[in-house]
């Protein structure tokens, strides 16, 4: 049951550097911007130990850390930061409605949505346990602290094999872990993990722990066809089998592809609803980096301010 109805001008629904950078530019626009941070407020970089590849942090900067700099900077030009996540919403235009946590009830004259996409995992506890100590999910992120070492990654798809790829030409050698008898990823993915000649494939192979105690050690593998289980020595282990973009309360309002990602036109952050623009992972299953993160979200912003002059309301 809603207790109270507030309005506002710019609404984001999501943190991380794609709400941060939207609520920073809609603020010194003067559109008021208020955002409801969600359950992960900084999104995947609030697990991330270093960040070494945003422009700005010659010596690198811890990622929750990070996050914090970008909020600051965004309350400094007036923008709300609350705790909440939204669990409804009615994108019907041209006044949308939404529910945070089920009760507060919120009209918005434009929503920004930078809601993040999440890694999946294994689900083991070692895996959690040791995530940012040698565990991750991101090759292009966290690789180059691993050049000259032994890796293991797991997973089957395109990603997968883009991501072996681009860790052999940084690590001494790659095993990659298929759980199947056969890649799921293109025929020219699968060739080129094939012809690169310091991937090993090991495929019917599933992780059953990863070792170490501080950081990552080895991996204990099981052959699900024969039972024999294997251990492998390596410093890193990177899971690759995809991401899920939290989108799920959009379902039926905007469109969005199998996997959850909403489609945008192409070139801006605009949603086939007026007044709704998609930023950072919830619309991009390309790049997925902190930096195209935040062009995004500078693009939902300048593409929400001048909606709301087109139609009046700024």
């Amino acid at each position: 049951m809603s207790e109270k109805v507030e309005h506002v001008k710019c609404l984001i629904i999501g943190s991380g550097p794609a709400g941060y950078t939207a609520a920073i530019y809609a603020a010194r626009a003067d559109m008021a911007p208020l955002m409801y941070q969600g359950l992960q407020p900084g999104g995947q970089l609030t697990i991330t130990n270093d960040v070494e590849n945003y422009p700005g942090y010659p010596d690198g900067i811890n990622g929750p850390a990070m996050m914090v700099d970008f909020q600051k900077q965004a309350e400094r030009f007036g923008t709300q930061v609350r705790f909440g996540f939204v669990s409804k919403v009615e994108c019907s235009g041209p006044l949308h409605r939404v529910w945070v946590d089920e009760k507060t009830e919120i009209t918005a004259d434009s929503i920004i949505i930078s809601t993040v996409a999440s890694a999946k995992w294994l689900g083991l506890e070692s895996e959690d346990r040791l995530n940012g100590f040698g565990v991750s999910a991101c090759a292009v992120c966290d690789g180059f602290f691993y050049k000259g070492q032994d890796v293991v990654i797991v997973g089957a798809g395109d990603t997968a094999a883009e991501e072996a790829t681009y860790l052999s030409k940084l690590c001494r050698k790659v095993t990659m872990l298929v759980r199947k008898e056969e890649f799921r990823a293109s025929k020219i993915m699968v060739d080129r993990v094939l012809n690169t000649p310091n991937i090993e494939v090991l495929f019917n192979h599933e992780t059953v722990e990863i070792l170490g105690d501080k950081a990552v050690e080895g991996v204990l593998a099981k052959n699900n066809k024969t039972g024999e289980e294997i251990t492998l020595e390596c410093t890193g282990f990177f899971v690759a089998i995809g991401h899920k973009p939290n989108t799920d309360i959009f379902k039926g309002w905007l469109d969005m592809d199998k996997t959850g990602y909403l489609i945008i036109e192409p070139g801006t952050s605009k949603t086939k609803i007026p007044g709704v623009f998609a930023s950072g992972d919830a619309a991009d299953k390309v790049y997925r980096q902190a930096v195209t993160a935040a062009g995004t979200g500078c693009i939902a912003a300048l593409d929400a301010e001048r909606y709301l002059t087109e139609v009046g309301k700024h």
